[in-house]
C-alpha cells in the first residue's frame, strides 16, 4: 500500500525522504500542517515536540479536529500522521522545548523546522541549534500573519538559516488558515528540496 501511496511522486523523492528525519518543534498551526506536508511527500522518520494541548481556538488554521480538543498536539498529530502513511516512523515528545534541550530532543534529526509562535523563542530555538548542529539546517516560519498579500511570502536564506514568510507582519493582525498553511508548506518544500540535493 505504502508504494502506491507515493506512485505520484517526483521520481526518485520516495527513496531518499524515506532515509531521512526531520524535527518539528512546535505543533501548531506551522508545525502540523509542515508535518502532514511531509508525512505525504513520504519523509521516513518525524520528531515532533511540543507541550500543548489542542484548544477549540486551533482549529482554524492547525492540522486538528473537533475530536483532538483536549488531547496533547503531538499525539493527536501523530495518529493523523499514521493514518496518511503506516509506515512513518515518529520520536514523540509531549514535553516543553527548552534551549538546555534541543539538542537532545532533536539530536538525530537532518533538519529542524521552527514553528513557535513568538519571536523570542524563535530566537532562543535559532540559536541553540546553531550552536548544537551548525552544519546541519534550521527552516524558521517568519511572518504568517494576516491575509492575502500572497506575493510578499518568500524564501530568504542565510547560510544553514532559512526564513519562509514575509519576515513582518504582527500576530495582531490574526491568522488566517490559508496564509499559516502556506507558510508550514513553503517550510516542508524547502525541507524536501535541501534533502533531495
Amino acid at each position: 500500500m505504502t508504494e502506491g501511496l507515493f506512485a505520484r511522486n517526483v521520481p526518485g523523492m520516495r527513496r531518499v525522504l524515506q532515509q531521512a528525519c526531520v524535527g518539528i518543534a512546535g505543533c501548531g498551526g506551522l508545525g502540523s500542517n509542515a508535518a502532514v506536508a511531509l508525512a505525504r511527500a513520504g519523509i521516513g522518520h518525524l520528531i515532533l515536540a511540543d507541550s500543548d494541548r489542542v484548544e477549540l481556538s486551533n482549529l482554524n488554521r492547525q492540522y486538528f479536529f473537533q475530536g483532538d480538543i483536549g488531547r496533547n498536539k503531538t499525539e493527536a498529530l501523530s495518529e493523523h500522521l499514521k493514518a496518511i502513511d503506516p509506515d512513518i516512523r515518529l520520536d514523540v515528545h509531549i514535553r516543553e522545548i527548552s534551549p538546555e534541550n534541543v539538542a537532545k530532543l532533536f539530536g538525530k534529526a537532518d533538519i529542524l523546522i521552527e514553528a513557535f509562535d513568538r519571536a523570542d523563542g524563535k530566537m532562543w530555538l535559532i540559536r541553540s541549534w546553531c550552536m548544537a548542529f551548525p552544519d546541519r539546517p534550521i527552516i524558521s516560519g517568519n511572518g504568517v500573519a494576516g491575509l492575502g498579500r500572497t506575493n510578499e511570502l518568500g524564501v530568504t536564506r542565510t547560510g544553514n538559516i532559512i526564513f519562509c514568510g514575509d519576515m513582518e507582519s504582527d500576530l495582531d493582525l490574526g491568522l488566517c488558515s490559508a496564509r499559516v498553511a502556506i507558510v508550514a508548506n513553503m517550510q516542508a518544500n524547502v525541507a524536501i528540496e535541501l534533502l533531495m540535493s
